[in-house]
């Protein structure tokens, strides 16, 4: 076996015991796209071994999808099939896991009318918004990994052979997940205490504010007061643990939705809807976005902060030092997964229920009481470089630092 398909075993493994942990008896649910199909084969092989009751696959293709925002009419985009939403929700509803497996170009629906990507985020976003709030309430156990493909593969590395663009990709891939050590599992054991550690000190300190210093950002955030920093690991409904993002560098919260205010600049670009939107700026008034400024994918993302009225705010406030392996790395992925997790990250749209004290059993109105926000979209967005410095405010106005130059300053 070559170290490559070594590599890919335990990658596949690690999905199935690690991010979404499956336990004998359950289902689990795959979404990806063909390009991956070696390595979902795989995740199907280790999820039966490890006891599945059953595992769906759902298959797209990049192709078919690029030619129906070409061809298909407008109407096309305004719904989502109501089975499908159903048939999400009804495995929710029995404890199935989810697995997400991203692959398909950044610039995929490069040149599409903005129009009907926003219209068909809006149908999907509201068809399966039941399923997003058992999402976010970590009812059920989900997970978020990549496999590489040749036109992703093209866009990270420009530079490289057509013919090893791929496994360069894999290979990034696999040291960012871990998945190239002796023991990927026990690796990550050790690396989910590694960020409750710093879990435990936010959370201890109770911040009522973040300041948020950089070139082209001078932003404040205030913080619910029962707010609940969170990091890693998660645990479902039923007392199993699981991995939401793999890789994942970040420790994270939610914010008050009427409390940010400033400007914010990105550092990375953010690949959103099949586009990239780069070099852009984002301006709150008490919680709300009052002005967006983007030199390339202004529409794209002036049509995200429309979806719905709890996309004109943020949902997530998440820290990740500069020195992190993803960032050390040097590698800019396109790709939020592993951006985000190289970078100090908002997220415009929905809170996470899990991120305040006793949210997981409350209703939505209840959320949003507590100053949480509600949207059926949720798209994180970097912020993050080594000349960023974040102060922490506490309730009494002191001011301590929690990073200066990009990493943690304690």
């Amino acid at each position: 076996m070559s170290q490559f398909q070594k590599n890919l075993e335990k990658y596949a493994e690690l999905a199935v015991k690690v991010g979404v942990n499956i336990q004998k008896g359950q289902t689990l649910v795959v979404n990806a796209a063909l390009d991956a199909a070696e390595f979902v084969r795989l995740v199907v092989k280790k999820a039966y071994e490890a006891g599945a009751y059953n595992v769906v696959v759902n298959w797209a293709d990049d192709i078919v999808s690029r030619t129906k925002y070409d061809l298909a009419p407008d109407a096309a985009f305004q719904e989502y099939p109501a089975w499908r939403a159903k048939e999400t929700e009804e495995f929710a509803e029995k404890g199935a896991a989810f697995m997400s497996v991203i692959s398909s170009s950044p610039d995929l629906l490069k040149g599409v009318n903005p129009d009907r990507i926003s219209n068909f985020q809006k149908a999907a976003g509201t068809a399966l918004s039941k399923y997003r709030q058992a999402i976010q309430s970590d009812k059920v156990s989900w997970t978020v990994v990549a496999a590489a493909s040749p036109a992703w593969a093209a866009k990270v590395f420009p530079d490289v052979r057509n013919e090893q663009q791929v496994e360069k990709l894999w290979d990034a891939i696999f040291k960012a997940t871990r998945a190239d050590v002796e023991n990927p599992v026990e690796a990550w054991k050790k690396h989910d205490e590694n960020l409750h550690e710093k879990v435990h000190y936010l959370n201890e300190k109770k911040y009522q504010k973040l300041h948020y210093k950089a070139p082209g950002t001078d932003l404040t955030i205030e913080l619910p007061k029962n707010h609940l920093w969170v990091g890693a690991g998660s645990i479902n409904e039923n007392g199993h643990e699981f991995m939401a993002n793999m890789p994942t560098e970040e420790v994270f919260t939610v914010p008050l939705k009427t409390g940010v205010n400033g400007t914010v600049a990105s550092t990375k670009p953010l690949s959103y809807g099949g586009n990239i939107i780069d070099r852009f700026s984002i301006t709150f008034e008490n919680g709300k976005i009052v002005g967006v400024k983007a030199e390339e994918g202004e529409e794209i993302l002036k049509r995200l902060v429309e979806t719905d009225e709890g996309s004109h705010y943020l949902g997530e406030v998440a820290l990740v030092p500069f020195d992190s392996p993803i960032s050390q790395s040097n590698i800019l992925f396109f790709n939020t997964l592993f951006d985000e997790n190289a970078s100090n990250h908002l997220a415009i749209g929905s809170a996470y229920a899990f991120c305040i004290e006793g949210g997981k059993k409350m209703s939505a109105d209840e959320l949003k009481t507590n100053g949480l926000n509600q949207s059926i979209t949720h798209v994180d967005f970097m912020i993050g470089s080594a000349e960023m410095d974040i102060e922490g405010i506490t309730a009494d106005g002191k001011t301590e630092p929690v990073f200066r130059g990009g990493n943690w300053a304690f």
